[in-house]
């Protein structure tokens, strides 16, 4: 940088050219601090994004197709492609629950940041008194595992349920029983697929959620049993409200674990997540030094 800045001043490159490397170095310092920041095992994969509304019926189901809207607009924003693998509507309005995978490179990475509970206030749109409502909804990511990764699962500890789709995919989806739900009987865990036209391809969609959350399971007991060694204190991150979102009596987007916070909330719910991303990370990036 000193010997550009050295060319620049006995006039031996256009002032032209100087921008333009100055603009080149900034790009490889940008990405290399990017480098830095998402450098996880599985940051670079795609990612299985499920958002679920707490308690409070229409009220946090609506809150929780807000969500999913932003999520979208800024999936779109960055180049990403999105593939629908369930998605339940909810009785007057929202969504019941719903999971999606999200293809581009570190979406995993990424979205990491946003894994946590999710709080709405607002003037509800359903009271008839315009009072005001504070709603709940949780999103959790976690990464789209590759044939690579061997998860061994036992067939006997499976139960494989079908039921007719109630979500979108058209006529053909909504006539049969091609909704495929699996439990995992040691666990608990739960993966279900409803929008491919097709049992087979449902199975197959809800095999590999099953598959990436068992795995990430898997990981943060590991996590959690080396924390133990270390005898560092447990952070209990999931059920954690981790961002607020004000619509009344003040507009403010607030991430209360980095205190990165915007006023536009507009902006915000139209997707422009990366300053609340940015921040998350590099927070994360400074604890783990």
């Amino acid at each position: 940088m000193e010997v550009l800045f050295d060319f620049y001043s006995k006039d031996e490159i256009s002032e032209k050219e100087f921008d333009s490397e100055l603009n080149n170095f900034a790009k490889l310092i940008e990405k290399f601090e990017f480098n830095l920041l998402l450098n996880g095992k599985h940051d670079l994969n795609n990612a299985i994004v499920s958002i679920h509304p707490g308690a409070g019926g229409t009220e946090s189901q609506d809150w929780a197709l807000m969500l999913y809207r932003m999520y979208t607009m800024w999936i779109e924003s960055k180049g990403f492609s999105f593939n629908s693998i369930d998605f339940q509507n909810g009785d007057e309005a929202g969504i019941k629950d719903c999971t999606f995978e999200v293809e581009g490179e570190y979406a995993y990475g990424l979205l990491q940041s946003e894994i946590g509970i999710h709080r709405l206030v607002r003037i509800s749109p359903f009271d008839s008194n315009s009072r005001r409502h504070t709603s709940f909804a949780s999103i959790s990511v976690v990464p789209s595992i590759d044939d690579e990764i061997e998860i061994e699962i036992d067939q006997k500890d499976l139960r494989i349920d079908t039921f007719r789709s109630s979500g979108a995919g058209g006529q053909h989806v909504n006539k049969t029983d091609s909704a495929i739900r699996i439990t995992h009987l040691p666990t608990g865990i739960i993966a279900q697929c409803q929008t491919q036209r097709s049992q087979h391809k449902n199975k197959e969609q809800a095999l590999k959620v099953l598959k990436s959350r068992l795995y990430q399971v898997e990981l943060e007991k590991k996590i959690e049993k080396e924390k133990n060694i270390e005898g560092e204190k447990k952070d209990i991150a999931w059920g954690n409200q981790i961002r607020s979102y004000v619509f009344h009596p003040y507009s403010l987007v607030k991430d209360h674990r980095t205190k990165f916070e915007s006023g536009n909330i507009k902006s915000v719910m139209d997707g422009n997540l990366d300053d609340f991303i940015y921040s998350y990370l590099l927070e994360k990036m400074g604890k783990n030094k």
